[in-house]
C-alpha cells in the first residue's frame, strides 16, 4: 500500500498535536497519508496504553488516513537498536512514502529527540539493499528510501525551516486532538491533572500555530525542520 506521506510519532497524539493540520491539508489536495506510532504512550499519567490505541484509531478516522500502525516499542525505554530499526524499516518499505514526518529533533520530552534519530536513521537504512526485511507473507521487501524527512516542532519552540498554512484546517486539527479524551481537558475526568489536560492547553496549541503563521501572513501554521537543503524549481513556490 504505497502512500505519499508517512507520519510517525513516538506517542499516540504526537502527530495530531503537531502535524495534523498539514495532514488534513495534503489529504484535501489528494495525497494519501498513513500513520505510525512507535509506542502506546503507556507511561502517560492519564489513561492507559490500550485506551490510547483506541483513541488513536478514532483520530485516524477523523484525519482520513488510510492506515495506522503501532510498533509496540516500550514507552520511555525504547532503544536505538537493530530490532527497532528493523520494525521501522518494515513499515517504511511497506508504505513506500515519498515524505516522512517525524518527531522533533530536540524537545522537553526525552522520547521525542530519541525517536527523531531512530526514525531518521531507519529512513536511510531502508534504502540499503543488503538489509533484509519481510512482509506479512514472509516475502522479502524491496528497499525504499523516502525523498525527504521533515521533523515537526513540538513543545519547545525551535527555529522553523518551513511552515505549512493550516488556517483552513485548524478546527479539524483540534477535533483530531480531542479524540484523545483521556489526555486532554475533560471536566468530568477523575484522573490527575497534567500540563496538557488543563482547559488552557488547546489555546496554547492555537497560539503556537499563530506564532509560526505570522511570518507567512496567515492565521495558523505548523512548523517543521529539515535534514537537508530544500530545493525548488520555481521561486514563486516559496511565496
Amino acid at each position: 500500500m504505497k502512500v505519499d506521506i508517512l507520519a510517525i510519532g513516538v506517542h499516540p497524539d504526537d502527530v495530531e498535536l503537531c502535524a495534523s493540520g498539514t495532514i488534513f491539508r495534503h489529504i484535501h489536495l489528494g495525497y494519501s497519508v498513513a500513520l505510525c506510532d512507535l509506542t502506546s504512550g503507556e507511561l502517560g499519567t492519564r489513561g492507559s496504553g490500550e485506551l490510547r490505541r483506541a483513541e488513536a484509531e478514532e483520530a485516524k478516522v477523523i484525519m482520513g488516513a488510510v492506515a495506522r500502525e503501532n510498533l509496540g516499542m516500550r514507552d520511555g525505554f525504547f532503544q536505538h537498536s537493530e530490532e527497532n530499526l528493523l520494525k521501522l524499516i518494515n513499515v517504511i518499505r511497506k508504505y513506500q512514502p515519498n515524505i516522512v514526518l517525524a518527531n522533533a529533533v530536540s524537545d522537553r520530552h526525552p522520547d521525542h529527540g530519541r525517536a527523531s534519530k531512530l526514525i531518521s536513521d531507519a529512513c536511510f537504512y531502508s534504502g540499503l539493499q543488503k538489509i533484509l526485511s519481510y512482509d506479512d507473507e514472509g516475502s522479502v521487501q524491496q528497499p525504499w528510501r523516502p525523498k525527504a524527512v521533515y521533523h515537526y516542532i513540538q513543545d519547545r519552540n525551535l527555529k522553523a525551516d518551513l511552515v505549512v498554512d493550516i488556517t483552513q484546517y485548524m478546527d479539524k486539527k483540534i477535533q483530531s486532538i480531542m479524540a484523545y479524551r483521556s489526555q486532554f481537558y475533560d471536566p468530568k475526568s477523575l484522573e490527575p491533572e497534567t500540563p496538557i489536560s488543563s482547559k488552557s492547553f488547546i489555546e496554547f496549541i492555537k497560539a503556537k500555530n499563530r506564532t509560526y503563521a505570522r511570518d507567512i501572513g496567515v492565521e495558523y501554521a505548523e512548523a517543521f525542520t529539515v535534514e537537508r537543503t530544500i530545493g525548488v524549481s520555481d521561486l514563486f513556490d516559496l511565496l
